[in-house]
């Protein structure tokens, strides 16, 4: 036993400046060869656990520990950094917070550089392991060009290019559109297959078991609730916190009361359209391919509205031109009438409320509270509208109790709700969320999207995804990108009905998309699956 690649036992955790335990007597071990699930809500307590097994704890995050961890029979306590850094390997959930080099290359042969190996192995390294992503085309880009994406594949081929023999990933998937998220699970079980034990923190539990983990465990507020296989799992989870396969799903909510959903009603209004595209095109400079080409659409009020594509496609390019913070190489936008070279950002945001895909671009403020104070407080809202938006914004993202945290200290998944209600404070017309279910749970996606949809205050809403079941349940309307051209432009039933046009996007059918179609005759519409359970009952 003492040669497993990982035994931890009885391990508990306290952050220093937290009352609860994050991690509550935690015990397995882990074998050559293994891929281990690890599946739980926001702050369950998995990401702790990952930095208790890389030394980030207690390295960089402070507290009290106790409990063991050993790594092929030595305590972690009796290893450095660097000892550890060589036999654990980590992709984090925010590629913006692992990416140092100005170029692909450079970035994924950084580690090896610091492993102090010779120039004549590096490269073939970096590029076998950029090669088993399949981005080898990336190898000169600077990283600051490419997509949230893109960077998640560079930090993982990173990690990949130092031979790891213990593998943690923590939400590898948040920012990778289904195709690559496929194909980087396939990388995850032939690294397997040869020998590394790998852990998989990741909320796209259904994306996990399509390559059969050995092992998996699931999280409750700290605790170890199941460790097991995978079939075991679909018995014990509380379906409507982690998402399982939709026949799964409408097998155990037939046994519950049928669920009550409202429907999605923003308000329409025949007016101008509140935003239009007309023939955009982008490039990033002269000398480099257009990223955007031949843009033509409109937003109007009571649009819901699902952008999907495959990374690197335009898709957040072409939403950054809706607020203006990018401007057209040709053609136009306008916002509301109003041309966007004409206007700043400042005053397109009285519009357009945006969220970026990576927290760490937008969150700087030293508690929760002042963070959501600071965008109504520009925009000339009174106190009293200040505090009433923050209380409204903190209520529908169930962040009440982190309100005096600062929002850097949080995990990533908290973070993406602090961003997403730093926005909802400051009741733009047109709410744009880039990735807003990365790193969510099922439970508090599905909330905080219910609870937008059904507030006052936006006539629209835009959300670029690559969780089909997101445009599936919520959108009224989908855009298609594939290359910087917009190839569909209509319901979800129209545009998701096509899987030859899905799959040549890199966007494949999910199990929920897969009975909608199936009893679309019958439903008139797409429906969550626990609420298909009760109308086929």
């Amino acid at each position: 036993m003492t040669d497993l690649p990982l035994i931890v036992e009885n391990l508990s955790f306290k952050y220093r400046r937290r009352s609860e335990l994050a991690l509550d007597g935690v015990s397995f071990s882990l074998q050559p060869g293994q891929v281990m699930l690890i599946a739980g809500s926001s702050g369950c307590g998995k990401t702790t656990l990952m930095r208790c097994i890389n030394g980030l704890i207690p390295n960089t995050y402070t507290g009290e520990m106790s409990g063991s961890i050993r790594m092929f029979g030595k305590s972690i306590t009796e290893m450095e950094m660097a000892e550890i850094s060589q036999t654990v390997g980590t992709v984090l959930q925010d590629p913006e917070r692992q990416i140092l080099g100005s170029y692909v290359l450079n970035e994924v042969a950084f580690g090896l550089e610091s492993l102090g190996i010779s120039r004549e192995e590096i490269v073939p390294r970096a590029e076998k392991a950029l090669q088993r992503l399949n981005i080898l085309y990336l190898r000169d880009r600077e990283t600051f060009g490419t997509s949230g994406g893109e960077k998640q594949k560079i930090a993982l081929a990173g990690v990949l290019a130092m031979e790891p023999r213990i593998l943690l990933l923590d939400e590898p998937l948040a920012s990778l559109d289904p195709a690559s998220a496929h194909e980087a699970l396939d990388a995850f079980r032939q690294l397997a297959d040869e020998g590394i034990a790998v852990m998989i923190v990741e909320h796209r539990v259904e994306d996990v078991l399509s390559i059969h983990p050995e092992l998996v465990m699931y999280m409750d507020e700290g605790k170890c609730a199941y460790l097991g296989d995978s079939k075991g799992l679909m018995d014990v989870v509380d379906y409507h916190r982690i998402k399982l396969p939709a026949t799964v799903v409408m097998e155990r909510a037939r046994k519950d009361p049928a669920p009550v959903f409202n429907p999605v009603v923003l308000p329409k209004e025949d007016k101008t359209p509140l935003i239009q595209f007309e023939d955009v095109h982008f490039s990033y400079n002269e000398d480099s391919p257009e990223v955007l080409k031949g843009i033509n659409f409109e937003v109007h009020s009571g649009d819901v509205i699902a952008v999907l594509g495959h990374n690197g496609s335009g898709k957040t390019t072409m939403v950054k031109h809706a607020l203006g913070l990018l401007k057209p190489t040709r053609g136009r936008v306008l916002i509301e009438g109003l041309d966007t070279r004409k206007t700043t950002v400042a005053q397109s945001a009285h519009t357009v409320g945006y969220v970026f895909q990576s927290p760490s671009q937008m969150l700087f403020a030293p508690t929760v509270k002042q963070e959501l104070a600071f965008g109504p407080t520009n925009l000339g809202y009174s106190p009293e509208e200040i505090q009433k938006n923050i209380d409204w914004a903190i209520e529908t993202v169930n962040l009440k109790s982190e309100l005096d945290m600062p929002p850097l200290a949080l995990s990533f998944g908290q973070q993406k709700r602090i961003s997403i209600a730093a926005i909802l404070a400051m009741r733009s017309r047109i709410l744009m969320m880039d990735e807003p279910t990365a790193g969510q749970d099922y439970w508090n996606y599905q909330a905080f999207m219910d609870a937008i949809l059904q507030m006052p205050g936006f006539d629209s809403i835009i959300f670029i995804t690559h969780d089909v079941d997101l445009a599936v349940i919520y959108a009224t309307r989908i855009l298609l990108v594939y290359g910087g051209e917009l190839v569909a432009d209509g319901t979800p039933q129209e545009v998701l009905k096509d899987e030859k046009l899905l799959r040549s996007c890199r966007v494949l059918p999910t199990s929920l998309l897969k009975l909608n179609m199936e009893y679309l005759p019958r439903t008139g519409k797409f429906y969550r699956a626990e609420t298909l359970a009760h109308l086929q009952s």
